[in-house]
């Protein structure tokens, strides 16, 4: 039975203990003339069961922050298993800094919303990085043999991400920063600043980062070795003992500083450029000659996009693309490096003969790609018909009219002091690009001469005849042409680049 008095005491405790509860309303008053609500009344329970109870409940609530533990007990061991699987990949990205990500566009970040975020399950992490697959080198250069630049291109950015660079040497190779932009991937450009290009190469630099938004990381040498050799031996010291102690102070070894950073790097070398040096370079090659970000021998490798394309189609594609250029090419230069070691090239010669034109045209190689140098093999081959040295090339200024001089042969010309008739002699190189690119001007020279009253010949002077054309016939490089008199003993040196008929034809007349 319900009484009021009943419902009082029944009031005042329920209000005692809601006001003992922290941060819980006090329940509402019911008036004395409304009805309690109907139900079962709840009897108390024994004792016993009253200490069950409450044990079960402290035991249901002291679970809960242990199942939170729990979880995140398995976050931190996550996290934890990340970080141990982490020094690796973070002594990578030091090494890395070397060459620092120049147009490192990330991928769009889109936002997660919170449902998908905890909906999402957590990937398991694995207890070691999987190594990368081994990958055969030279078979991917014999499939990318055909491909045009665009591809090979593609292939590197895609295979290297931002562990590959651009080397930008301010020329023509500008081309490899426009296939890059075309292949939509990010990509990243570095130069050598060696402190002696010309200014029309350092506003060149700056025009190419306008036009593609980009910073070229730029590489310095040393100022202490720098200052060494130039205390030493002078600021032109090249010119009489050879460029290469230069080029590895200036260029070499900034460029191996630069490298230790990347895991491969991307140059503008073409067949077509060098002689004996580059005519067998592939698209992609493990670099001989320079170490990556990971050390040792093969940990760096060296994409060449435009090794099959010819100069004149480099050309053909900058003008297409409205790509800008180095202003020094109207000029005449077309091979481009530092100011003093690079000169215009004429009408005839090949476009490398503007570098280090003192020197033998086999040698044109600053350090950059010592690699391709390949060691002199022509004295175990065999000899060619004149005598002169190995075989292998074939022979150049084929003509009935140039005569085809044997050792012995320049060795009388040299000793006769009264001639019948003058002779014109070119000293020349099957192999050199040089040579060959005056071929056409001297046999039409020659067919011009005929019946003239001079005789115009040919000597085959590299090989083993090379230490005696330098010697006695003041070879310095090829091609040399000399003029012998009808009337001196000494022979007269060429001293013009010019090739050209006119060029030549106008030296033999003032001095026949």
């Amino acid at each position: 039975m319900w009484s009021p008095r009943g419902r009082g005491r029944a009031s005042s405790r329920r209000r005692s203990d809601a006001t003992a509860s922290i941060g819980q309303e006090e329940p509402p008053v019911r008036p004395a003339n409304q009805a309690p609500p109907r139900g079962p009344r709840r009897l108390p329970l024994p004792e016993p069961v009253q200490r069950a109870s409450m044990a079960s409940a402290t035991a249901s609530i002291s679970s809960r922050p242990a199942a939170l533990r729990d979880v995140k007990a398995a976050r931190i061991g996550a996290v934890r298993q990340q970080v141990a699987v982490a020094p690796a990949a973070a002594a990578r990205g030091q090494r890395a800094r070397a060459v620092r990500p120049l147009r490192a566009a990330e991928q769009g970040r889109q936002p997660v919303s919170a449902s998908a975020a905890s909906a999402a399950p957590v990937a398991p992490v694995a207890d070691e990085v999987a190594a990368p697959a081994a990958v055969d080198y030279e078979a991917l250069a014999r499939e990318l043999e055909g491909a045009s630049p665009l591809e090979v291109m593609d292939r590197a950015l895609a295979m290297f991400g931002s562990e590959i660079a651009i080397a930008f040497s301010g020329a023509e190779d500008v081309a490899l920063i426009e296939y890059a932009k075309l292949t939509g991937r990010p990509f990243r450009v570095f130069s050598l600043d060696t402190g002696r290009l010309n200014p029309e190469t350092y506003q060149f630099f700056d025009k190419v980062e306008k036009h593609y938004g980009i910073r070229i990381e730029y590489m310095f040498p040393d100022a202490g070795e720098v200052q060494e050799l130039v205390r030493t031996k002078g600021l032109f010291s090249f010119y009489e003992d050879g460029h290469q102690e230069c080029c590895r102070v200036r260029k070499v070894r900034p460029l191996r500083r630069a490298l230790r950073g990347l895991r491969a790097w991307i140059t503008g070398q073409r067949k077509d450029q060098s002689p004996g040096t580059r005519a067998s370079i592939p698209v992609v090659q493990v670099d001989p000659s320079f170490e990556g970000q990971d050390g040792g021998a093969g940990s760096l490798i060296k994409w060449n996009p435009v090794a099959n394309v010819d100069g004149k189609d480099i050309w053909t594609f900058l003008r297409t693309m409205d790509v800008p250029v180095n202003s020094l090419h109207a000029q005449g230069y077309v091979s481009i490096g530092c100011e003093p070691c690079t000169r215009p090239v004429l009408p005839g010669q090949h476009e490398r003969e503007g570098r280090w034109w003192w020197e033998d045209a086999k040698a044109k190689e600053c350090g950059l790609h010592k690699g391709n140098i390949e060691k002199d093999a022509q004295a175990a081959a065999p000899k060619s018909a004149n005598g002169n040295g190995a075989a292998g090339a074939p022979d150049i200024f084929e003509s009935p009219a140039v005569v085809s001089l044997t050792r012995a042969g320049i060795e009388n010309l040299l000793r006769l002091e009264n001639r019948a008739e003058p002779w014109l002699v070119v000293l020349y190189a099957p192999w050199c690009p040089f040579c060959q690119a005056m071929e056409a001007s001297y046999v039409e020279l020659a067919e011009k001469l005929a019946g003239a009253g001079v005789k115009v010949a040919k000597f085959r002077a590299d090989g083993e005849q090379k230490p005696f054309a330098q010697a006695e016939l003041q070879l310095q490089s090829f091609p040399t042409v000399l003029l012998f008199p009808s009337r001196t003993a000494r022979p007269i040196k060429y001293p013009s680049e010019k090739r050209d008929v006119d060029s030549l034809l106008a030296f033999v007349n003032s001095l026949r």
